[in-house]
């Protein structure tokens, strides 16, 4: 495997949403081709906190995630890593490029400082809660959304 972490470019931005939409969850709140998704994306180049990445494989993007990081005053102004929208393509599930993309998200949280790692996920994922157990990440805090 040849695979590679590097900066999203708006080229990758349709195989990026496709890769959202492409399980059961997204089937039923994204929608490829909305004007949308080019106005985050162009937000999230815009600011230096945001880092959306892809893990390409022989030239094709294959898995996707953001990374931002978040200064804040707890914890003595600990920087802190969120990971969001974990994604591998449905075709190439199972050949652990999940672990590369994240490993990638956990040693760039240590490159730039940050003291610790979040993410959310939904509830739904079992699968997806074993994997994150299996690189470390614990369940020590309840999560809560409230959609605007």
């Amino acid at each position: 495997m040849t695979a590679a972490v590097r900066k999203a470019e708006r080229a990758d931005l349709a195989a990026i949403v496709a890769m959202l939409a492409d399980d059961v969850l997204g089937q039923s709140r994204e929608a490829p081709g909305d004007p949308a998704y080019e106005a985050a994306f162009a937000a999230m180049e815009r600011d230096p906190n945001q880092f959306p990445a892809v893990l390409e494989d022989d030239g094709e993007v294959v898995g996707y995630l953001q990374l931002s990081f978040i200064p804040g005053l707890s914890l003595k102004g600990m920087l802190r890593g969120q990971i969001e929208s974990v994604r591998v393509a449905s075709s190439r599930r199972g050949q652990r490029l999940g672990h590369v993309l994240l490993e990638w998200a956990i040693a760039e949280c240590r490159r730039r400082g940050c003291g610790m790692v979040q993410l959310a996920m939904n509830k739904s994922r079992d699968d997806t809660l074993r994997f994150y157990k299996s690189l470390g990440f614990v369940t020590s805090h309840e999560g809560l959304k409230l959609s605007l």
